[in-house]
């Protein structure tokens, strides 16, 4: 029997093994994390038909005469080469941007290792497994001051606390905060206040029906209504929400208004909900500016007031000390105080004793509704015909020690009734009911460092698992079993465990996938050499058939 026959058949059998590798190369041409392989050959043994022999002085020496009898595969290689990234647009989805494999555990306690990190939660248990249901492994928990590990990743978020929805304004220097009664994702509404001057007596708080949903609430109240505290406006309003909602509570319970500093006194709808800041609540200032007044003998002049006194009809009164340079003592003087856009009559009555520089009292009194205006807008006290309290001073002084020289324009700072709580809408957040928060609920993300993290009702972002990679120091050692799996081996060393990003290891890339390292134009220039190879070998065959056919003729 011929030898070429046999040579013919193991290179046809070689070459049939190295098409089987590129098929599955191309095949896989569009696997997630796929690595994909070569073919080696090599020859097989030779049959000695005369041996080397060494040279002499006589002869020179003779080479081997041999015959090979064919090829056979030498083995199979993988390409570990990082191939490019696709983003996919998926959370879960993470890719390895560098060196390092994910760890993955099945059902038995196996561990393989994989480059597809095509990843889900299991909401049932609680685990992070890869699309074939396998655990992730890595750290359990709060990762942090945790070495790498190999441990499989449970994640869980703690359960969440009662907590009541409540919103904060501050408006014209005051904090107001409305909070529900009740711990419940429904207290998480927008509360508006508005005035309603058609609302019949009576009817100081009223919710209308199509101003109600579990959205939202808009809460009318009556500028003339009258309020003894911001308690008996709570009550008010927390009765009016009930009727409306068919006289069940609110799922929310009641709803609390509180204001720092505290609001004390009784306050209408109007003064309640109106934005007019030109005037506020509290202890009028005269506060003078003065240059170097050059006064002969005396004491500057200075104004302070007390606490202003408010009326029903919206009139104020203020009581006032003012504490004069040396001058002339009429026994009343007039000056015009200009408030915001409008203007009121304020009378000094009172003496000023010429020879004490002590304090004397003066009251002041203002006519008149204060009128409309923004907060810090300023009064300017002035005299009809004079640019400044000095000039009227000097008119009516006697003599030079009692002149008062280039003092300024008194001037205060207006404060405002008004409380503004009909500005803009609340919008009571946070509201939520105690118990176990789940993981679809808490929103998973994965960071480049593998860390989990996860979005709690009162914690906010809480780290609760870390997903770590392997090295290994010959990963071309690694066996495939299938599913873009490895398994560690004798010759390519031992798992070694490191967080992403660390030891040499790559960090991560959420929403992408690592893709197939095939590339499929050294596949077909591949597939075509080693078509062509099988072809040559299959012709051996034939020939040395028709070599055989000739010596079967031979007897004929």
């Amino acid at each position: 029997m011929l030898r070429s026959l046999f040579s013919a058949v193991s290179g046809m059998q070689a070459h049939q093994t190295k098409l089987d590798v590129i098929g599955n190369n191309i095949a896989n041409v569009n696997t997630y994390g796929f690595k994909s392989s070569r073919a080696r050959f090599q020859d097989v043994y030779y049959q000695t038909l005369q041996s080397a022999t060494s040279g002499d002085n006589n002869r020179g020496g003779t080479n081997a005469s041999q015959v090979g009898y064919g090829a056979q595969l030498a083995g199979i290689d993988l390409n570990m080469g990082r191939s490019a990234l696709q983003s996919t647009g998926r959370p879960m989805d993470v890719a390895i941007t560098g060196e390092g494999f994910f760890q993955v555990m099945d059902s038995d306690g196996n561990i393989f290792y994989t480059r597809a990190g095509n990843l889900q939660l299991d909401y049932k248990s609680g685990n992070l497994v890869d699309a074939n249901g396998y655990t992730v492994l890595g750290v359990t928990g709060d990762p942090l001051g945790k070495a790498a590990g190999s441990d499989k990743i449970h994640l869980s978020v703690p359960s969440k606390n009662n907590a009541q929805s409540s919103s904060t304004q501050e408006i014209n220097g005051i904090k107001y905060t409305i909070t529900s009664q009740n711990a419940t994702g429904d207290a998480n509404v927008s509360i508006t206040f508005k005035l309603d001057d058609t609302l019949p007596d009576g009817a100081d708080v009223v919710v209308k029906s199509d101003e109600f949903n579990t959205s939202s609430i808009t809460v009318r109240v009556s500028n003339r209504a009258s309020f003894d505290s911001l308690s008996q406006f709570n009550e008010q309003m927390n009765n009016a929400i009930t009727r409306t909602n068919n006289g069940k509570p609110h799922p929310a319970g009641n709803f609390t208004i509180t204001a720092v500093p505290a609001r004390n006194g009784a306050f209408t709808g109007e003064e309640l909900l109106g934005e007019n800041f030109g005037i506020k609540p509290g202890v009028q200032t005269f506060d003078p500016v003065y240059k170097d007044t050059g006064i002969f003998g005396g004491i500057k002049p200075s104004a302070t007031s007390t606490e202003p006194m408010f009326t029903a009809s919206g009139d104020v009164s203020y009581e006032a000390v003012f504490v004069p340079a040396k001058g002339s003592n009429p026994a009343a003087w007039q000056i015009t105080a200009t408030v915001s856009d409008g203007t009121t009559t304020r009378k000094f009555q009172g003496s000023i004793n010429e020879n004490s520089t002590s304090a004397n009292s003066i009251w002041l009194k203002e006519v008149g509704t204060p009128p409309d205006g923004e907060a810090g807008q300023y009064i300017e006290v002035t005299h009809p015909g004079y640019t400044a309290i000095n000039d009227y001073f000097d008119k009516h002084t006697d003599a030079d020690d009692k002149e008062v020289k280039n003092a300024a324009t008194i001037t205060e700072a207006a404060n405002s009734r008004d409380l503004g709580l009909g500005s803009k809408a609340f919008s009571l957040t946070s509201g939520s009911e105690g118990g176990t928060v789940s993981l679809a609920d808490a929103g998973v993300t994965i960071l480049a460092n593998g860390i989990i993290e996860a979005n709690h009702p009162n914690l906010g972002k809480i780290q609760i698992g870390r997903i770590d990679l392997v090295t290994f120091d010959n990963p071309y050692g690694l066996e495939g079993v299938g599913n873009s799996y490895f398994k560690q081996t004798g010759n390519s060393g031992e798992a070694k465990a490191c967080k992403a990003g660390e030891d040499g290891t790559g960090a991560l890339k959420t929403s992408s996938l690592e893709m197939s390292n095939v590339d499929i134009s050294t596949e077909f220039a591949d597939m075509i050499v080693t078509q062509r190879g099988f072809q040559a070998n299959s012709r051996i065959i034939t020939v040395s058939d028709s070599i055989l056919e000739e010596l079967v003729n031979l007897k004929r």
